[in-house]
């Protein structure tokens, strides 16, 4: 059985400007992942993400590492109950 789950991600560091949401929306949307990313006022990137366990989990891995250019300092996680409303990727 495939596990659906639900994460909110805070990513810190330099991340943004540097396409950092349209990177994990690519990613995401590649392994069929669902949710939205966005840019916050103090410089950390939020994400709430979607899917099965596994896709999820590589989604995860992702954004520790960031697109070029970029430095993550910190990923915060967040397990949450998963929803399923969401149908695609945005970037908010």
């Amino acid at each position: 059985s495939s596990q659906y789950i639900r994460v909110h991600l805070l990513i810190s560091g330099p991340v943004q400007g540097v396409y950092f949401r349209k990177h994990t929306q690519d990613i995401s949307l590649q392994n069929n992942v669902c949710g939205w990313a966005k840019n916050l006022v103090n410089g950390d990137v939020e994400c709430i993400l979607e899917g099965v366990k596994s896709n999820v989990d590589k989604v995860i891995i992702w954004c520790y590492q960031g697109p070029p250019n970029s430095r993550v300092d910190n990923v915060e996680i967040k397990n949450e109950k998963f929803t399923g409303d969401f149908t695609d990727f945005k970037i908010m």
